[in-house]
This record gives C-alpha cells, structure tokens and sequence, in this order.
C-alpha cells in the first residue's frame, strides 16, 4: 500500500481512518435498499472498514485515470454506500468534489457546470446522458466514471476504477493543507443564479468541530441523514448514518412510514430534517400518536421552522430531548443555534408580534456583527461601523467554518466579502438584530425587503403577523407593480384543511394587518396554491417568482375593473352556448 501522510496537513478523512482503526466492524452506512416479497423494507449495511477499504481502492483508481489532486470534479450520484465511498475517496486524495443540487433547473445546472469549469464528472448513467444531451462543461470535460452500466459515451465504468486499486490501495491522507481547495458546494440558488462556494479543508474541519462542540455528539450515535451531503460529516463524527426510503429532493412530500420505520429499527438518536419534512412526520406522528425514546436530538435548517411543527414533534420526543434550529448557509455553517423550548416557552410571542425569528446564540468560534444595510461592496472591515444591540441591520459573520469566496462569481464575492487583516467576513444576505441577552433575531433576506414610496417592509415581521392565522400554513411578502409603482402584497398558502372560505380568510388578514404599524399599510392578499420553493429542503420560498406572479395578478385585476362591459359580454355569450349545445 503507498501511504499519503502529512504531519500539519488538515483533511477530516483522518477522522474517518481514525474512527474505523478503533472500530473497524461498526457500522458506518444503513442504506434503503428497497422491500422484500412480504412488503418489508429492507436495509443495506456497511462497516467503517468496507467503507474505508472502498475509498483506497478508489484512490488508487483515480490515479490510474488521471484524476489527480486538485482536479475539479463532478460527483451526480443517488444516496448509495458509493456516494460516501467516492466523497471520501476525492477528499483523502485532495480531488476537488464539485456538488450541484440536480433538481435546481436546467438551465442553471448548465450554466453552474461551465462556471465549475471540472475537468472529470462521476455520474450514474442519466446524468451523463443528459451531460451529452444538453452540453455540460464540454469544453473542459476530460475524464468520465459511469456509476453503473456505461452505454455509448467511453470513459470508465466504477467497476473498472475499482478494479484498478484493489491490488494497491492507497491507504492514508494526501498531506493537503488547511488552505488548499477541498470542494465545490454550489447554493441553492433561493436569491438568484446558484454559486459555486470554495471549501477549504479548514472550512470542513471547523465545521466538524463546531457541531461536535455545540451538540455534544458522540462516537457510536446513530444519525437519520434525510438530506445526504449533511451525513458526509456523520463518518468522521464516528456516527452511523442512516438513509432512508425517500427522495431527498423532494423531503415535503416524504412517507412519514419510512421515517418512523428508521428510527424504531435502528435505535436513531440524532435526525436531520428541514422543516417541510418535520411538518410532515409531526402530522402524522401526533394524528398516529408516536413516541421515539432513542431520539436525543432533531436538528432542522433551510428555513425558519413554524412553532406548530416544533409543538408537534416535541410531543413525539422524550422530555430530555431537545430539537434544534441551527442557523447558516452554505457560505457558513452553523452560525448560531437556539432551541425548540426556548422558541416555544420564550420567543414565539415575540416572533408572532412582528419582531422577527430567534435564532439563539453565536456557537463558539464564530464572530457575529450587525451593520448598516447596504447594497454594495463593501472592501475594507475598518470603514465600517457595527450596530449597537436592537438596531436591525445586516448579519455579517467570522471563523474558521466561514468560506471566503466563490469560484469564478469576482461579483458575487465582492457583494458578499469583507476583508478584514487576515482573515474575512461574510455578508449571510441576512436581516435581523441582537437583543439584550445577546440572542440573534432573524428578519429576512436582505434582497427580499419590499421598498415603496411609504416605509421599507422586511419579510419574516409582516409575515409572522399572517401566520398567526389558523387556515394559513404560510405566507410571503414579495413586492409587486402596480401602476408603474412597487406595492407590498401577501402571497398566501392555506392549511389543506382550511375551514373558512378564502374570502374570509383574506379579510381576517386585513384586520390583522392593521394591529400593527409595520403591517398597517399591506392591503393586497393573493391565495396561492402550492407557495413555491427550493429544491434542497422544500422550505425556502421563492419570492422572486412570486413577485411575477402578484404582478400578474394584479394587471388581471386592473383589467377586469376597466373592461367590465367586456366581462359581463364574455359571460352572458358562455351562457348563451351553453344553452344553445
């Protein structure tokens, strides 16, 4: 076996080699693998040993091709043991994984991979076909793996690579350094075209140490990964990651019986889950009265979790179990962390008052500073001025999880950098404050502020006050046009039970837009029927395409009031076929 080994080299696969040199035959991996003929679901397992054995083989096969270290790298494959076993196996070797959300649009997974510019793409059979089909990084592209049967397009099968390593592995970690590029994550893309967000290996490993440090996570814990990319840190945790029956683009629409299958038969003592798929388990664990003793902790990002689906699920939960809502993004994770109690016995009163989101404190290690809301560039830290505790501004944020700029966005980087000496500081594109517990409060994307001739709206404020309402599942502000001006409108998704009509519904939401200063002047409100939202957690809502549609919206109606004649003509000549057919 050829050794890759460096005394100040930093890699979080060490951690991976670590934990599977002291427990070799725990399992790592639990994969969904499908029922059997009586209907069960059944699982796959894997150890820490078969996982770490597969990695080396995979090394030393990527080297036989040509995939070497700091080669940008395309990974497109399903959840699988072989998911993990290629991250880990580009991550030991200093390969550069490049990690796009498939489902977030044609158009700019093309644009995302010329951007990327990777010089080999790992794909199973559908994602090459389309790879061809549509052009993807064609002029960079050199090197192909085909996870599963390869057809027409030449490269190599995985089979192949893998036979390539198994008479020399390549055992051990390159020696890369906590500078050197260690991935590509792109974003989800909530606020515009999706970036491509360098990871240094310092990024991955500070984010490790963070979620060790603030949730206190053991070796040996059993983790339920609902969206996969979070449960490649699970390994190097000393975690067992299980991965269940579902598709994690689509958690929203998840069988709540594969969750509560998962948890029961393997003992789960630590979940992830964005807040459509808790909404979605908690229904029907209360509706079905559930209770999971072996939880000890839910962790929920993406969005702000409703405080209704934080009371249902802490009815599933032992007393001792928390439920967390870190906050981050893909820029820096986790920012700062509060829990399901706090918002339930303290903040969600504050929140339905219009007076934003808590999402806890800083972690350890990250520096949190509010500043003046701005649009542009901001260069240099020293021209600028942190807010006092309860001004509202914009979040900027420092440490070692922090990224420090995107692959080939110079704009978007300098939007969303600041350079302070040595090290910098990322604008989250966040609103919010502290309070004078040191607590932060969230109150929007920055971009997604409606601006009139009147006063400024922020999102999470105006919305709380409609949520408020028992037939609204969710709402959001967007800005339309009107009259050649920007208007603020309520953009509404009703429960699936709903018991008023949505007349009443909308002027139920008139009176309570008129309790509050900030909400006074909203007057429009749209009923939406499916709000739409990202395709990584099924909870980011899409304001810019709702801004389109209210805008649409509302020329309908400014139509309808000037053409009445014309209405009333269109209904009177139906009417008249009608009875004519």
């Amino acid at each position: 076996m050829t050794h890759l080994q460096g005394t100040r080299s930093v890699n979080i696969v060490r951690a991976l080699y670590s934990n599977a040199e002291a427990n070799p035959q725990q399992t790592a991996i639990i994969i969904a693998a499908g029922r059997d003929k009586q209907g069960q679901r059944q699982y796959d397992h894997f150890s820490f040993e078969a996982l770490v054995q597969q990695a080396n083989q995979l090394a030393r096969g990527f080297h036989e091709i040509g995939i070497t270290r700091g080669e940008r790298t395309v990974l497109m494959v399903k959840p699988s043991f072989e998911f993990f076993s290629l991250m880990f196996a580009m991550l030991k070797s200093g390969i550069v994984p490049v990690l796009i959300d498939p489902g977030m649009g044609l158009s700019h997974l093309k644009t995302c991979l010329a951007e990327a510019e990777p010089t080999a793409f790992i794909g199973i059979p559908k994602a090459h076909a389309a790879r061809l089909a549509l052009g993807w990084a064609k002029d960079s592209l050199k090197t192909h793996v085909t996870v599963g049967p390869k057809l027409g397009w030449g490269g190599h099968s995985l089979d192949q690579v893998l036979a390539m390593g198994q008479n020399n592995p390549i055992d051990g970690v390159a020696d890369t350094q906590a500078d050197e590029v260690a991935a590509l994550l792109f974003t989800s893309g909530s606020t515009g075209v999706p970036k491509g967000v360098i990871y240094q290996h310092r990024n991955f490993q500070a984010q490790i140490d963070r979620l060790r440090e603030r949730f206190q996570i053991q070796p040996g814990e059993i983790d339920l990964a609902t969206f996969p990319p979070f449960a490649l840190f699970d390994p190097a945790l000393g975690m067992t990651s299980i991965i269940p029956e579902m598709d994690p683009t689509r958690p929203a629409e998840v069988n709540p019986e594969s969750i509560f299958d998962a948890i029961e038969r393997f003992q789960v003592t630590h979940m992830f889950g964005s807040p459509a798929l808790l909404n979605r388990i908690s229904r029907a664990g209360v509706e079905q009265e559930r209770y999971f003793p072996s939880l000890k902790r839910v962790l929920s990002a993406g969005a702000p979790v409703p405080y209704q689906t934080l009371e249902r699920m802490q009815k599933m939960l032992p007393p001792e179990a928390q439920i967390y809502t870190p906050y981050g993004a893909t820029e820096c994770l986790p920012v700062s962390v509060t829990s399901g109690q706090q918002i339930l016995e303290q903040t969600q009163f504050q929140t339905a008052q219009g007076l934003g989101i808590c999402i806890g404190e800083p972690v350890p290690g990250v520096q949190v500073e509010i500043i003046p809301i701005n649009d542009e560039a901001i260069s240099d830290w020293d021209s600028v001025t942190p807010l006092p505790e309860g001004e509202w501004g914009e979040i900027v944020v420092a440490g070692e999880n922090v990224t420090s700029a995107y692959f080939n966005r110079p704009e978007s980087t300098a939007l969303a950098k600041i350079q302070d000496g040595d090290q910098v500081r990322h604008r989250m594109g966040d609103l919010g404050y502290f309070d004078d517990q040191g607590r932060l409060w969230f109150c929007g994307r920055k971009a997604h502020r409606v601006i009139t001739e009147q006063q400024t709206f922020f999102t999470v404020p105006c919305e709380a006050i409609f949520n408020t309402h028992p037939d609204v599942y969710r709402t959001a502000l967007v800005g339309a046009k009107s009259g050649g001006k920007t208007v603020p409108v309520i953009c509404i998704e009703l429960e699936s039970e709903a018991q008023l009509p949505p007349d009443q519904v909308r002027l139920d939401l008139l009176e309570l837009a008129a309790r509050y200063p900030h909400t006074q002047p909203i007057r429009i409100f749209l009923i939406h029927p499916a709000l739409p939202v990202d395709i990584r957690h099924n909870s980011k809502i899409f304001r810019e395409k709702l801004a389109v549609w209210a805008t649409e919206q509302l020329a309908k109606r400014q139509q309808a009031i000037q053409n009445p004649l014309t209405n009333i003509s269109r209904q009177i000549f139906k009417r008249l076929k009608g009875r004519s057919s």
